[in-house]
């Protein structure tokens, strides 16, 4: 189970993210709460790598955006949330600027979130409604013992899709396209 630390705002959590008893763990911030993070596995690595690489050859090859793997991401509206997607995709318009260091004070347009052990689905079903209150167009929670995606839309629309089924980008990523089995092929 995460750790809970104390409440504060996206600033002073970037801030002390640079103290020596921060600076070798992962942490979110929600509502104020500094949330620390299990390492993920291997597996759990190398599902994002795989994610983020159908995305980033997508998202290239259509000149649509970015893609981030384990990005820190603030609120635009909440002053006291910063969360890591696994993997996120940007569109141009709303990206930061290569070599940007800082926050993007944005969130992204599509969050992938890879179930760790420690998560439960309903804690990554609320983490996905913070994702798409705060600005993310596209919600991908990927439960890799279950070789299932759940798919959630800021339009309120809902999928699980299984092996046989294909995940794909809605109008956030027109056209893209990826076979789960393909993806959970490891």
């Amino acid at each position: 189970m995460p750790v809970l630390e104390r409440l504060i705002d996206a600033d002073a959590f970037l801030d002390m993210q640079h103290l020596p008893e921060y600076r070798d763990n992962e942490y979110e911030l929600i509502q104020g709460e500094m949330v620390k993070m299990t390492a993920p596995g291997f597996a759990h690595g190398e599902l994002a790598g795989e994610i983020c690489y159908y995305l980033r050859q997508y998202a290239k090859k259509h000149k649509l955006g970015r893609v981030a793997v384990e990005s820190g991401l603030r609120s635009a509206f909440d002053p006291a949330l910063v969360l890591r997607p696994d993997v996120s995709f940007t569109r141009h318009a709303r990206a930061p600027q290569p070599g940007d260091r800082g926050l993007n004070a944005v969130m992204p347009d599509l969050a992938v979130e890879i179930a760790s052990p420690s998560d439960t689905l309903s804690a990554m079903r609320e983490k996905a409604a913070l994702y798409l209150r705060n600005g993310a167009r596209l919600v991908w929670l990927v439960i890799l013992d279950e070789e299932r995606v759940e798919a959630h839309s800021s339009a309120g629309e809902f999928q699980s899709l299984g092996i046989s089924d294909a995940l794909t980008g809605g109008d956030v990523l027109p056209g893209f396209r990826l076979d789960l089995g393909r993806l959970f092929d490891l």
